[in-house]
């Protein structure tokens, strides 16, 4: 009786060595989870101004959740108040010269060349009669030819006068000519287009965040000079994140465009569904594994973009993700 309940437990113990190594076999040879590590992106605006200058004061600081439209920061530049004193100037001026050249002639000139041409009209009508005597007297034989040559020379100088004086009064009565006219009217618009501009520039002065999101950096500070263009303070906008990962291409099939796949994110401890948006074009090395014996070729990996279908509360810029992916599929 002994002996068969010795025999029972030697049986017994064999059973359980074998079962355990068919278990450790089963685990060691079966295919492991493939686990893809990604990170969360999201969208980041630069709030900058066209306009350099002294930065006056920042009205926001790191970790600030600002809305669309909110003071972010102003710009001391006493020398675009200069240069909008000087271009109003330059434009009322221009105003001025077109407003005068439109009006036309003063009232004191067009007299002034009526009389003077009334005058030339007279000494001609004078020099007409006095040709005329000369000219009968020449045919009696009484003057000589020399006498009646000065006496027409001096009637067509009088008669050349007349119409010189003439025009002269049609041009102050007239005024200015339309091409005269035309270029006071534009050098009046480009003197306008100029004041517009500083005060298009003038309007920088103030930088307002263009988007609803949190202050990610200040990059300059009360005091410092800021060239035109320059980031002044960064906003992250989280509703516009998104998840960035590398895939192994034998992988691809199950991340294509439209997809839905479920990732773990360790730091809030629970599961999110994302949808595919972008995969890249091109794959490239970055995660290569190599070729083996029993492989032909070299792994690639493909960068994919990814939403996540509903708003995550809590996710943050550069938060780890995880994927886990079967094997057997």
């Amino acid at each position: 009786m002994n002996k068969k309940i010795e025999l029972f437990a030697i049986g017994g113990f064999i059973a359980i060595i074998l079962i355990w190594l068919c278990v450790t076999f089963y685990k060691a040879y079966s295919p492991k989870p493939q686990i893809l590590q990604g990170q969360i992106s999201a969208k980041e605006y630069s709030v900058s101004s066209k306009l350099a200058g002294r930065i006056d004061e920042i009205f926001v600081k790191k970790g600030d959740k600002v809305k669309k439209g909110d003071l972010i920061y102003t710009i001391k530049s006493p020398e675009l108040e200069a240069k909008l004193t000087q271009a109003q100037a330059g434009y009322e001026a221009a105003k001025a010269l077109s407003d005068e050249t439109h009006k036309g002639t003063r009232e004191e000139t067009i007299i002034s060349a009526k009389d003077i041409w009334q005058s030339a009209k007279t000494m001609a009508s004078l020099a007409e009669k006095t040709y005329n005597r000369i000219q009968s007297l020449y045919d009696n034989g009484v003057v000589s030819l020399q006498r009646r040559d000065e006496a027409y020379t001096a009637y067509e100088s009088a008669k050349y006068n007349e119409n010189t004086a003439y025009q002269q009064y049609k041009i102050a009565l007239d005024g200015a000519s339309a091409e005269i006219k035309k270029a006071a009217f534009e050098k009046e618009r480009a003197a306008k287009g100029q004041v517009s501009e500083v005060q298009a520039y003038i309007k920088d002065i103030q930088t307002y965040a263009p988007i609803d999101g949190e202050v990610s950096n200040i990059l300059l500070h009360s005091g410092e000079l800021s060239p035109s263009g320059f980031p002044v303070a960064l906003i992250v906008d989280m509703k516009q994140a998104w998840l960035k990962i590398a895939v192994p291409e034998k992988y691809l099939k199950r991340f294509q465009v439209g997809q839905d796949f479920q990732a773990y994110i360790p730091a809030l401890e629970k599961k999110v569904t994302f949808k595919v948006d972008y995969v890249s074009v091109m794959g490239e090395f970055a995660t290569w594994k190599a070729t083996s014996a029993t492989k032909g070729y070299d792994m690639k990996s493909f960068e994919i973009e990814a939403k996540p279908i509903q708003e995550v509360e809590g996710l943050r810029v550069g938060m780890s993700v995880l994927v886990k992916l079967d094997p057997s599929k």
